[in-house]
């Protein structure tokens, strides 16, 4: 899944974030100025991502369900805040202490 994300960074999204979870996923992109549609974007992503799990998996058909959160970050305040629920997902989840002992997560802007 990881390799799928980063497949099209810096071709049709900056990744600025993600976590995988064992039953589903967080990313945050970035699209560039001349970017396809939001919609677009995530149906390119859910479509790679989704060939390359059933490759892996042995098997082919809807990976993904059909629901979808996307949502467009207005400010850095609220990028900040969305992050902060992306990294500290499966800490919510009890899977960790610190979002840091997570493997599944990539957040290369950290300070």
């Amino acid at each position: 899944m990881a390799a799928s994300l980063h497949h099209f960074h810096s071709k049709a999204y900056k990744l600025l974030c993600y976590c995988i979870m064992p039953n589903h996923v967080h990313v945050i992109v970035s699209p560039p100025e001349n970017a396809p549609s939001l919609a677009e974007t995530l149906q390119r992503i859910k479509g790679y991502t989704a060939l390359q799990a059933n490759k892996l998996l042995g098997r082919t058909g809807q990976f993904w369900q059909r629901e979808t959160y996307d949502h467009i970050v207005r400010n850095s305040e609220e990028m900040q805040r969305i992050i902060a629920y992306v990294v500290n997902n499966p800490v919510k989840a009890g899977l960790v202490e610190s979002w840091e002992q997570w493997p599944y997560t990539y957040w290369p802007e950290v300070t």
